[in-house]
């Protein structure tokens, strides 16, 4: 079938050829110790989006990293900032994490590009940093699988939510939350998933939400154009 509009994977780990658009998420860890070239990033044509993630917090030089990501960032091809966020289960204190996010928060909202968020089991401590910052630029809350009550308590706080490989099963709160999402604060995304594509991720999204994939396609542009190209 012929779409009017390309799918969209708004958070990728997997730089791979793809269908339709990618975002390529990498930690600025990657790009300090030399896995990533500062050219490879920034080249034509690929989107990124670049940041501090919580779990990678302690194993580098965070003024350096901090230093290239201010540069990074200000190019057209870097669509966003993170993934960065908040995670409760991991050893780096919430202190020292909120610290990082709140410093990744500043920096979104001074470049004007949205926050693609990782967060486990620490959405109090979100929703009390984004009241506090009161954001002017969109909060993508990744790879969400919660049930229909956080996901509406998130969006009541204006964030958006991508949907990944949670929607493959079934059996998973994602699959019941997804229909009581607002289509106009969807996205999906492959993420770490190096053996799923994103019209795995659509084909299953458009059956849960009994929508043929065109229409599904139609709207989560609309989305991405709206909230990562600012038309």
């Amino acid at each position: 079938m012929l779409m009017a509009h390309p799918l969209i994977d708004i958070h990728s780990h997997a730089d791979r050829p793809s269908v339709g658009w990618r975002i390529l998420s990498l930690d600025i860890s990657a790009v300090v110790d030399g896995q990533y070239l500062q050219s490879e990033i920034v080249e034509p044509n690929r989107h990124v989006s670049i940041g501090i993630h919580p779990w990678f917090i302690a194993r580098q030089p965070l003024e350096q990293s901090w230093q290239v990501l201010e540069t990074l960032c200000i190019d057209p091809q870097v669509l966003a900032i993170g993934e960065c966020g908040l995670d409760r289960c991991i050893d780096t204190p919430l202190t020292t994490q909120s610290e990082v996010f709140s410093r990744q928060i500043e920096l979104s909202e001074r470049i004007e590009k949205p926050l693609i968020i990782h967060c486990v089991r620490a959405f109090d401590e979100l929703l009390a940093l984004r009241k506090a910052f009161k954001p002017t630029q969109p909060w993508i809350v990744h790879g969400f699988t919660g049930k229909p009550a956080l996901a509406q308590q998130l969006i009541n706080h204006g964030c958006y939510l991508s949907f990944g490989k949670a929607l493959l099963k079934p059996d998973s709160p994602a699959c019941q939350t997804l229909p009581t999402i607002p289509l106009d604060r969807l996205f999906l995304e492959t993420d770490a998933a190096a053996d799923i594509s994103i019209a795995q991720i659509y084909t299953a999204a458009a059956k849960i939400l009994g929508f043929d994939i065109g229409v599904l396609s139609a709207e989560l542009h609309r989305n991405f154009t709206r909230v990562f190209l600012h038309d």
